[in-house]
Parts: structure tokens; sequence; C-alpha cells
């Protein structure tokens, strides 16, 4: 059996508790982290950057604070940030060549709540470029690696976060998701991740107005997901857009009384054999637990990710032209060469597209929540056996967006932004050795509902880090 004491697994709810009763130091908890990360990083390639010599001093800064009882809500525990968040005084770089040397004069909502809140920013985080596609590799940073199979992706775009985390390197990891970008990583690295409702986690301008995206949590439980959302979650001054604070408890009710609905397949996916066999064993564990699980049939087809893929074109594609400097056609990957080089959506088509959602989420209203359910449940991706250099000009072919995207049962909850989305473990798949998500999908404003849904799992199963580990060094 697995020592649960084992430091650099430590869940970020029992650190913090330790160090409230000075049962460790966050000194100790951060050499040990830092050393995970050193012997790790070899093979699965998650950070961008590291300040392991300031992390130790801000440590020492932290435990400071637990004997003086000024500690603040992550205090000392050391948090990868992903490479797209600025921090002033560090390098921000998307993931690009074009932005190899850029420093951040200023730090964004995300990073400052993290910063504000005690977290040490030990590590920034691997992402594609300008976290691009459903995999995580740059031509800036290279490939980074599955730590349960290094042959396999981590996910993208938050990928080197997700790594973190299941490589011990890291106690809580940041991400962003604007098309499965929180939920594919956590699926691949067995973790958890939220996507929250679009605006409940503020972002910079011009991000803030992007209602397919949602910034949020990663960590390796679900009480640890609650506790960071807490802390990045609320309205930013001068944000219109950002949504009131939801609380989220640090406790959550027993799934036994609640109906959930069950969606195989979205309607248009195909979905691997050992994908459906763990949504299948978690519908039955839900049941084992008092929860009613029904198969529900919904409609939705491919002019989903027609529709995504135009959104992402015309409001997405164009805040990131704004960032091209000249000669950029021979500095970017493919994927973002993909992306930028495709025909200008119109607004006709732009608007079609938003009708065809209004559609989409009638129907999925009145077959879910309308009709008495407390959330839906379906798989996260189609398939675990994903390479880690997909697309890579030294691993093959081009990817393009549309076949990267397709294997991701994410983006429609992007698309339908309002709706809080939490992503748990469900199984490690036999044929890969890589963990298999689940999605669970609340309706608008339940932000606590997919929560109590995958607390109640969990508490089923047991963590999955105390019952397996990635065989890294």
């Amino acid at each position: 059996m697995i020592d649960t004491d084992d430091l650099a697994y430590l869940s970020a709810a029992e650190a913090l508790d330790r160090f409230r009763r000075r049962a460790l130091s966050p000194v100790e908890l951060m050499e040990v982290v830092i050393a995970r990360a050193e012997a790790t990083e070899p093979v699965i390639n998650a950070f961008t950057d590291t300040f392991f010599d300031r992390a130790l001093e801000q440590a020492s800064a932290a435990a400071d604070a637990y004997t003086t009882g000024r500690a603040r809500p992550l205090e000392g525990l050391p948090v990868a940030v992903k490479d797209e968040d600025d921090i002033a005084g560090q390098r921000t770089t998307n993931g690009s060549l074009l932005f190899a040397d850029r420093v951040a004069e200023d730090t964004g909502p995300v990073a400052a709540r993290i910063l504000g809140a005690g977290g040490i920013v030990h590590a920034r985080s691997a992402a594609p470029e300008f976290s691009m596609t459903i995999v995580t590799w740059s031509l800036l940073h290279g490939i980074t690696r599955n730590p349960w199979n290094p042959g396999l992706t981590p996910g993208g775009s938050s990928g080197g976060s997700g790594a973190s985390l299941a490589a011990g390197s890291a106690a809580l990891a940041s991400g962003s998701d604007i098309g499965g970008s929180i939920r594919i990583p956590a699926s691949m690295n067995g973790i958890v991740g939220f996507k929250a409702p679009f605006g409940r986690v503020p972002e910079p301008w011009p991000w803030n107005r992007e209602p397919f995206l949602s910034s949020g949590p990663l960590a390796r439980t679900v009480a640890d997901t609650a506790l960071f959302q807490n802390v990045l979650a609320g309205p930013l001054p001068g944000n219109l857009w950002s949504l009131p604070r939801l609380d989220l408890p640090d406790r959550f009710p027993p799934a036994a009384g609640m109906r959930i609905a069950l969606s195989a397949d979205l309607g248009y996916f195909e979905v691997d054999a050992d994908v459906a066999a763990a949504v299948d064993g978690a519908a039955e564990r839900l049941r084992s637990l008092g929860a009613r699980v029904d198969p529900i049939r919904l409609d939705w087809d491919e002019r989903f990710l027609d529709v995504a893929e135009e959104h992402l074109s015309f409001l997405m594609g164009a805040i990131l032209r704004r960032e091209l400097t000249d000669g950029w056609e021979d500095l970017v990957t493919s994927y973002a060469r993909e992306f930028f080089e495709r025909p200008p959506v119109t607004v006709d088509r732009w608007i079609d597209g938003w009708a065809f959602l209004d559609d989409a989420y009638r129907e999925l209203e009145a077959k879910t929540f309308a009709a008495g359910y407390d959330a839906l449940i379906c798989p996260t991706l189609t398939t675990t056996a994903v390479p880690a250099g997909w697309g890579h000009p030294d691993e093959g072919r081009a990817v393009p967006l549309i076949e990267a995207l397709a294997v991701a049962m994410t983006y429609p909850f992007n698309a339908l932004g309002r709706l809080p989305v939490l992503d748990v473990p469900a199984a490690i798949s036999p044929t890969t050795g890589v963990p298999i998500g689940i999605q669970i999908v609340g309706p608008p404003a339940s932000d606590p509902v997919p929560f109590r849904i995958g607390a109640a799992l969990e508490a089923a199963a047991g963590p999955l880090f105390r019952r397996a580990r990635p065989a890294l060094p």
C-alpha cells in the first residue's frame, strides 16, 4: 500500500492543517516538492521557468506567518502558475518564440489572487503556443509528457499544470479553459479540475469578454479544488463581466437522493471502450451511493464543433492577431499558423452559431435540469491514446485544430459557458495506463452541485493518488 504521508503527494488541505499544527514546515514541503521536480522534469518537462531559491525564502517567511498568526488561505503552498498568466517581473511566453523574452510589467487577476492568498509560485507550467491545442508542446519549450505514460500527452492547454500535479512537483496549479484546457489535463493526469461559469474567475482585458473562457483550479482532490476555487473566485473592480463570489463549502453532503443524467456520447462522439467502461463504472458507484442515474439521449451533432471553431476564430483569433509581429509565419507552430491563416468568419456566420447554441442549450435543459435532474455526467475525452508530440514537426504531420478538438468532449460546455463543470478521475485505462476522467455538469449558478457529486465519487473510491501513482523517479 502506498504511504499516504508521502509529502510530495500530500493534499493541500492536509498540508495547511499540518502547517497550522506545526507538524510540518512550509520549508520542508517546498524542499520535497523541489526535489521531486528536479527528479521528474527531465522526463515530463512540465515547467518553463522555476524559482526554487526564491520559493525557499518565501517558504521560510510563510513559516513565520504561522507562528505569528498571519497565515493566509494558501500560505506556504507550492503553486505552479500557467505560462499565460502575467506576474510582474517574470517571463510570460505563452509558449511562443514571439514572446521568448517577454517580461510582464503587471500581475494578472489569477496570479494576484494566488499571491495574495499566500501561495508560493515556485514554477511556471508549460502550455502549447497561445494555449491553442489539446496537447502541450511548443517550439520554444519542447514536448511536455504524461507522468503516467511519457509517450502520451498530459493534455492541453494546461498540460504542464496537470503533469506537475501528477508528478508531485506542485501542490496546486492554475489553468484556463476555452475549449477544455482545464478538464482535458485533469482527465489525462488523474486530477481534479473545475471549469467555472464564465465570469466567476475574473480575466484580464480583453479575455474578460470571451464567453467560452474560464480560468480555474487544478488539484489532486475535490476538497483542494474547492479550496483553490474559493481563492480565485469573485468580482474584480472595473470588470463588468465578473460574477459575484459563490463560496464552496469545506464538506459536501452525500449524493444519496440526487438525480443525475448520463450521456455516453453527447449525441455524436465515438468513445473508446475503456472510456465508456469508466463512465459506466462511475454511474454504478453513484447508484450504490443512493443516487439515481439515468441515461438520456441528446440530439447534438458535429455542427457543434464547427460552431466552436468558428467562434474561436472570430473572437480569440482577432485578439491574438493583434499580438503578431513581422515574420511571425516562420516562428509559430503548425497549429498556430493554421489558426491564423484560416479564412475570416463573418459576423452573420458568428450570429448563426449563437442561434445554434441557444437551441442546443434548450434541448439540454429540457432533458436534464428542467426534467428534475441535478446534473449531467459524461466522458471528458473519447480516448486516452493521444501521443505527447501529436503534430510536432519531429513526430509526423501537423494536426489541424478541428481534428484535435474532435477527441475532446469538453468544448460544448465552453460554448454553453455559464454551466459549471467539474472533472474528476473515474478509472485508469488498462490499455494506456493513463487515467480517465468524467465531466460533471451542473445548471447555471450551481457551482456546489458538481462538487457534491465529485466528492461522493472520490469518497467512495478514495483519492486516486492514495491508490496509484505514476512510475517516475
